[in-house]
């Protein structure tokens, strides 16, 4: 009798099931859905004996994680899909050479996608970088695959990939773990001198030759494996990985189609002959799977080798989309279409129940987001100027927003700076300014500022500090004095990081003092060369409030500058002027009014 249950979110399941298998290092830099991984292994850390840290960016933790499996440690680096990108570099040679203990590779998709700038699909990462990589349906399979990944990647020597989605990172589920005990963790054996570890391109050429007989050798291996498995039924078949599994199962009770199902958790190297041999059994084929067509054209490759002629259907035929998430309706509709034809009557879902129409919300900034003053600050400074903006990934993205309006583009974690470099050496007669939070200017934002400095280009930066990394969980960084571990440490300054890159012009502002705000962005567009304006003022998540503001009506004009202005959604147009209960004290309206008609009232 296995030990009992617990109610656990998918990401949490993969932290734990990484206890399970014996981590030693845990690294990751925090990205929705992804975030939740490290931030669980976190808290287990000290008492499991094992270390866990967030890095300053993706690449940082994969060539830590990796160095760690060098020496023998059992090794995570968790992320998500977009910060596989910053990572890639040190990954596709971390293919090449191997370990020597185990690296595991967490990627979160985002299929939608819900808060990403892509829908990207590690599965055709994986394929490209020829490491394996399992795909769970639910937060149990990926406890119990978290754990198999740990033995497959120290057992063949090599990187391996899990890849849950969104809906696998969020749901929960009652999951049974494995034995989990303080101590259990063993130190690494200890990095033995090699010339393996040195990756001069002969030894590229070997360890080519070596990663595509691993592949072979998985393909077998997988197709023995407990994640790929047959539901029999008739003769038309259903292949499918990941979450879309679930959404199969519940399209095929509904429809009453007879039909076999492949459900594959190894989509890279694919389990060959365990698709062959479902191929003997069914007349014609229908894959059912998120993102790229991984599964499709890998299933037609097969078919295709082993002489086996059959109707494949997917997206590729048009039967399902390429963008977004699936669903059970969207399953059906191409159930429909394969099992009766393209113009038989559509199958119908469950009825649902009749659900009232919800108001259209945008995200914006949260009421007393420092931000948001930040922004306006800007924007006042700027006025009669041919300014371009560029923007960055977090909180602040959302001042691209109206009334702010404040973001011109938005490309990908530390862009900005450089974007923002290219438009001035593109447009020298304008101004240039970009904004970066904290969390984003360690992560990749000090080359572009290195590179700015060096090339002698005369852009403007405004760093956004709030003291955390706000859109993620508020998860700590280095500037924050606090480990992921929760250590007291020395923080690193970013006015000092600043004037380390040589940057001349450094100046620091609190925004919710609009006029002292204004004053250092206007002295910093005169600069002759790149400058700095650090806004320092926490995220509001980060302390109680004490205050509110609230609008005179015999003193108000009615003259309406608060709302448009700013879009605080504490703010609310009656007669005149509201201010409700989720303001935060800010005060940013109060200075903006031009009567003196809002006040500060004491909680």
């Amino acid at each position: 009798m296995g030990l009992p249950k617990q109610l656990l979110m998918g990401n949490e399941a993969i932290a734990l099931g990484a206890v399970e298998a014996g981590v030693n290092i845990a690294t990751a830099y925090p990205g929705t859905p992804s975030s939740e991984v490290l931030g669980t292994l976190a808290t287990k850390a000290k008492e499991y004996g094992f270390y866990a840290e967030w890095s300053v960016n993706e690449k940082v933790a994969m060539e830590i994680a990796g160095g760690a499996a060098y020496a023998g440690a059992k090794a995570l680096v968790a992320m998500k899909q977009v910060g596989l990108n910053v990572a890639a570099d040190p990954l596709m040679s971390l293919a090449y050479l191997g370990v020597q203990g185990a690296l595991v590779v967490v990627v979160a998709d985002d299929p939608g996608p819900h808060s990403s700038q892509t829908e990207q699909d590690t599965r055709t990462f994986a394929k490209f970088a020829k490491l394996p990589v399992f795909d769970p349906a639910t937060p149990e399979e990926a406890r119990a695959m978290t754990v198999a990944a740990f033995e497959l990647s120290h057992r063949h020597g090599m990187a391996v990939f899990l890849r849950p989605t969104t809906r696998v990172c969020h749901a929960c589920a009652g999951v049974e773990l494995g034995e989990l005990r303080p101590g259990k963790v063993q130190t690494a054996p200890g990095f033995q001198k090699d010339p393996r570890w040195v990756i001069f391109p002969r030894l590229s050429y070997q360890r080519h030759q070596w990663l595509e007989q691993q592949r072979e050798l998985l393909s077998e291996e997988f197709s023995a494996a407990p994640w790929n498995f047959v539901l029999p039924g008739g003769r038309l078949g259903i292949v499918t990985s990941g979450v879309s599994y679930l959404y199969v199962r519940e399209a095929v009770a509904q429809s009453g189609v007879d039909a076999t199902i492949l459900k594959i958790g190894t989509p890279y190297p694919l389990p060959e002959r365990k698709i062959r041999e479902f191929l003997d059994r069914v007349d014609a084929v229908l894959v059912v799977e998120e993102l790229d067509p991984v599964l499709e054209e890998g299933i037609k490759q097969v078919a295709f080798a082993a002489g086996r002629v059959l109707p494949i259907y997917g997206k590729r035929t048009g039967h399902l989309p390429y963008a977004g998430e699936y669903n059970v309706g969207m399953v059906l509709q191409a159930l429909q279409r394969v099992s009766q034809g393209d113009d038989a009557v559509q199958l119908e879902s469950a009825p649902a129940a009749e659900l009232p129409e919800l108001p259209v919300r945008p995200p914006v900034l949260c009421a007393g987001c420092p931000h948001r003053a930040s922004f306006y600050a800007a924007k006042q400074a700027t006025k009669g100027l041919d300014a371009v903006f560029s923007g960055d990934i977090g909180c602040y993205t959302l001042g691209n927003a109206p009334p702010l309006s404040m973001l011109d583009t938005c490309l990908c974690m530390g862009a900005g700076i450089t974007v923002a470099s290219g438009l001035q050496l593109a447009e020298p007669g304008r101004t240039h300014l970009a904004f970066i939070g904290d969390s984003t200017f360690f992560h990749t934002g000090v080359p572009g500022l290195l590179n700015a400095v060096y090339n002698r280009i005369p852009m403007k930066l405004i760093i956004l500090d709030n003291s955390t990394t706000a859109m993620t969980g508020h998860q700590p960084h280095p500037g924050i004095g606090k480990t992921a571990m929760g250590e007291a440490v020395q923080p690193i300054s970013i006015e000092d990081l600043v004037r380390g890159c040589g940057v001349e012009f450094v100046r620091k502002a609190d925004p919710f003092n609009l006029k002292d705000a204004v004053a250092a962005i206007k002295e910093a567009i005169a600069f002759a060369g790149p400058a700095v304006v650090i806004m320092e003022r926490p995220c509001i998540a980060l302390f109680k409030k004490t205050s509110v503001y609230a609008v005179d009506e015999d003193k108000c004009i009615n003259c309406g500058r608060c709302l448009r202005e700013l879009g605080c959604p504490a703010m609310a147009k009656a007669e005149k002027p509201q201010i409700h209960a989720t303001c935060y004290g800010c005060g940013l309206c109060a200075q903006v009014c031009p009567v003196g008609a809002i006040g500060e009232v004491a909680l």
